[in-house]
């Protein structure tokens, strides 16, 4: 196996794995445009995994100055207990704290057997706002916000 930083040509062999995950609800966040945007920030990781010179795995997160996260992690299903995801998270982990991180965490939206057994531990809960235009109306001041309705 080689882990490797992600290339632009990995993004469709990405996106089969989210789908055959069943993470690939919000292309607008996860397809190959976000993808590039990853990419490109400075704040970001993003490793892809190899096997036999094929991608069977990928995970990405930012690191912040502070605090680092993982934001998203996948394998393909028939790559899956074979130690992917694991050298995967160590992979991130070291490059992590080579830039002066101290903790790690990761956003987790189904099973959290696997992260436990990385060495995470559930500490609180991450709220998501989608899309964000809902946050801008409710935090918007009233002048911005509109006539607001008597009750």
């Amino acid at each position: 196996m080689r882990i490797r930083d992600f290339v632009p040509s990995d993004a469709p062999r990405l996106v089969e794995i989210l789908k055959a995950n069943q993470q690939y609800g919000h292309p607008e966040l996860d397809g190959p445009e976000a993808m590039m945007r990853v990419h490109q920030c400075e704040a970001a990781e993003f490793l892809v995994a190899e096997e036999d010179y094929k991608v069977v795995g990928f995970i990405r997160g930012v690191y912040d100055g502070s605090r680092a996260i993982i934001h998203l992690a996948s394998v393909d299903p028939e790559y899956q207990g074979r130690g992917i995801g694991r050298a995967l998270v160590n992979a991130i982990a070291k490059r992590f704290k080579e830039r002066g991180a101290a903790s790690l965490a990761v956003t987790v939206p189904g099973e959290t057997g696997f992260w436990k057994k990385m060495g995470f531990r559930q500490t609180i809960r991450i709220m998501f706002a989608y899309p964000i235009e809902d946050v801008l109306a409710a935090s918007a001041p009233p002048e911005e916000a509109g006539p607001q309705k008597k009750l």
